[in-house]
């Protein structure tokens, strides 16, 4: 069936958020030096900060993932944006530790909304052939937003202060929804999507409903917890999401402590970082869906994946000990390239595992893994950095964290539709 200009509109539209999702949350980030610097935070009270943002976002997730699946993902993703981009404008008006938590718990609970709605459109959508390329697609948003904001955040700050950072990204959020009312509707509804085209994106529902013989039935997180899926894919992304978080708000810093790289020179290491990492994502979709192409199972084509950039991270470990910044640039983006591989396989596998009704809350479920152990982590940090001064025990545990994610769901996620 040929991708027809409608579905994948609605990718662009996933896309477009999930850029703003990642341009709100890095901007703490890369404003961190100058404003430890004005308010005198400690390396221990930007780690706390950290982490009030990712135990809102477990608790978002939760949350979330249940407000989808009742309310549907249009007006679901639209309460989720609304609220973040509230917590991002907030941080303009704060000036305590106290303050930033708060302004950090809004924007993490707003946040959490993005992911599981966007698998949860994703499902709804495209058949499971074409859905790790798609998620894929859409997933590179993190990775672009990651590119623009060192952009925006820079200019914007060296002209009017960090402040007006803040405020400035925060109001795309709210452009952003104006834009998904006019142009999203469900495919059923969708004036654009013909019968050919609608049965294409249905065409998995008979086996679905052969493996599944409740699919439209309500399912309970308490039949959820019942399959051991839930546990292992749950451990696996609190293994590793930390690592990205970890990228993500300490790398300007990391640049900036071992290397000498102030808020301009930053760009351009962030830049070619992400870039990789957006690579990887959209690579790591299709490379697993291709394995299904050649006519390999499904189960074998995620985990086979998931194992093949897992080893690619492993050189992270020699980063703190490496005088050229460029290679450490490389290297960073290599991982940062495998965690947007990974993550676009393991969203993927929710959708393989689990019945379309209940996807959104199984993301959310999942995602509160990897937000535990990204709040976890946050203070562990900041502890290990107030304490040693030194990244080196850091980057020697996350380097393993991929393997062990893919060890867990070889041994206990079976890729298959769940009966419930």
């Amino acid at each position: 069936m040929k991708k027809t200009n409608v579905r994948w509109t609605v990718v662009a539209l996933i896309f477009f958020a999930t850029t703003v999702n990642y341009i709100d949350r890095q901007v703490i980030g890369l404003l961190k030096p100058y404003i430890q610097d004005d308010l005198g935070w400690t390396e221990a009270d930007y780690g706390y900060i950290v982490t009030a943002f990712q135990v809102a976002y477990g608790i978002g997730m939760i949350l979330g993932g249940r407000m989808l699946d009742h309310f549907g993902s249009k007006l679901g993703y639209s309460i989720a944006i609304i609220v973040w981009s509230l917590g991002a404008v907030m941080h303009a008006a704060v000036r305590s530790v106290i303050g930033f938590g708060a302004a950090r718990a809004v924007l993490g609970l707003g946040e959490a909304g993005n992911f599981p709605a966007a698998v949860k459109v994703i499902a709804e959508w495209f058949p499971k052939q074409d859905r790790a390329f798609a998620t894929g697609v859409f997933n590179s948003g993190t990775t672009i937003g990651a590119i623009i904001a060192p952009i925006i955040v820079t200019a914007i700050t060296l002209e009017w202060g960090w402040r007006w950072a803040f405020i400035v990204t925060g109001m795309l959020g709210f452009i952003w929804v104006a834009f998904w009312w006019m142009l999203y509707h469900s495919p059923e509804k969708h004036h654009g999507v013909n019968q050919a085209e609608l049965d294409y994106i249905h065409s998995d529902e008979e086996e679905e409903a052969h493996e599944s013989h409740e699919t439209h039935q309500a399912v309970t997180w308490r039949q959820l917890f019942q399959h051991r899926q839930t546990y292992a894919i749950l451990f696996s992304r609190f293994v590793t999401d930390w690592v990205w978080w970890f990228f993500l708000f300490w790398t300007p810093d990391f640049l900036n402590k071992t290397h000498g790289v102030d808020l301009k020179a930053t760009v351009l290491p962030l830049i070619i970082i992400y870039t990789m990492s957006s690579i990887g994502g959209i690579y790591g979709g299709h490379v697993s869906s291709q394995f299904i192409r050649f006519g390999r199972s499904i189960d074998f084509a995620r985990k086979t994946t998931i194992l093949l950039f897992a080893l690619l991270v492993l050189p992270l470990n020699a980063v703190p000990h490496i005088d050229n910044m460029w290679m450490v640039v490389f290297i960073i983006g290599l991982a940062t390239s495998t965690h947007q591989a990974w993550a676009s396989n393991i969203f993927t596998i929710v959708s393989d595992v689990y019945p379309k009704q209940v996807v959104g809350s199984m993301t959310g479920i999942s995602s509160v893994g990897g937000a535990i152990g990204g709040a976890l982590a946050s203070s562990f940090v900041g502890l290990i950095l107030e304490y040693t001064g030194s990244y080196a025990v850091i980057f020697m545990i996350a380097s393993t964290m991929y393997l062990l994610a893919w060890l867990t769901l070889r041994l206990f996620v079976p890729i298959r539709q769940i009966k419930f």
